[in-house]
């Protein structure tokens, strides 16, 4: 990219293909505010972050794009969420390819799942957000719904819902599900802000992986929350991390799992080899600065050629 930040040397070979990256545009049309942490938060800059971005994407034409997530702030106006991600998705669509939406929790506290996901065009049944495909033979990409099991997002009586309450109510003491006081390490993940995978889910990726190493295919796995507790803020990471995780790890076909959420961005390698990378947010782009990226895909690895404020990232397999 023409501003990458630490790029890596030029690649002997070419790609396998390449693909755009970019996590937590939370668009809003109001002032600048901070999160809860006091980290400046640039609503509006946002939408010139995915401007950027999909004008270069447009020069350097990777196959897709994906989207980890976030597209609009949980503080847009509600009576102006639908037209807001409708503003964002026809910023995307001017990409000259697909793109591939996942859910975050600022888009549930938008819209519920009936209205969001034909907006985003996510394909999965009975409002479920997870899929797969396969650009090239030689790799499957999953998306997973981390919002599956979520107290956000469904109906207040869907099972999904109460399972969700029942949850946080068993392993956050406090009143406010949002507030991780009190609880230590990877138990602060417990938030209603996140969520978990259902049983289903769970199935059809152990599925979707078995096939996969059938076909002798590389996977990467997309949430937009983070799976390892050493890529991510332990505040950010999905419920059943540790779960999903396991169905990974019973296969050596998963080589990178990419994610969101965690807007500082991180980069760990587990204990079976596999890469974590959870991207930097384009929320937290101040004005004229940018994060978003392209992947080149090879047979043994993946590079991330970051802009900005997206650190660029060699992923050799099993390194």
């Amino acid at each position: 990219m023409g501003s990458a930040n630490g790029l890596v040397c030029s690649e002997e070979k070419q790609p396998l293909l390449s693909f755009g990256v970019i996590s937590d545009v939370q668009y809003a049309d109001i002032p600048d505010g901070r999160s809860f942490l006091g980290v400046p938060r640039y609503y509006r800059h946002s939408v010139c972050v995915l401007q950027k971005a999909v004008q270069e994407w447009n020069q350097e034409k990777p196959k897709f794009v994906i989207n980890c997530g976030d597209i609009v702030d949980g503080f847009c106006p509600k009576d102006k969420s639908m037209i807001t991600v409708k503003k964002i998705v026809t910023e995307f669509d001017k990409f000259n390819g697909p793109v591939y939406h996942l859910i975050g929790n600022h888009c549930l506290y938008n819209l519920p799942r009936e209205k969001l996901l034909p907006l985003l065009r996510i394909p999965g049944p009975d409002y479920h957000a997870y899929f797969e495909f396969s650009p090239i033979p030689e790799y499957r990409f999953v998306i997973l719904d981390g919002y599956d099991i979520s107290a956000i997002g469904w109906a207040k009586d869907h099972p999904n819902t109460l399972e969700a309450l029942k949850i946080l109510e068993e392993k956050n003491p406090n009143s406010d599900k949002n507030n991780p006081d009190g609880l230590v390490g990877c138990e602060r993940r417990f938030l209603m802000f996140n969520g978990g995978v259902g049983k289903e889910q769970l199935k059809w990726l152990d599925n979707v992986l078995e096939e996969a190493t059938k076909l002798n295919q590389n996977v990467v796995v997309c949430c937009h929350l983070p799976l390892d507790p050493a890529a991510s803020s332990f505040a950010a990471l999905l419920w059943n991390y540790d779960e999903v995780m396991a169905v990974i790890h019973r296969y050596n076909c998963v080589k990178v799992c990419l994610a969101g959420h965690d807007h500082k961005g991180g980069h760990s390698v587990d204990s079976h080899g596999v890469h974590h990378r959870i991207l930097e947010a384009a929320l937290e782009c101040p004005p004229r600065t940018y994060a978003f990226g392209r992947i080149n895909v090879f047979d043994d690895r993946l590079s991330l050629l970051g802009t900005d404020r997206m650190r660029s990232t060699e992923m050799v397999f099993g390194h």
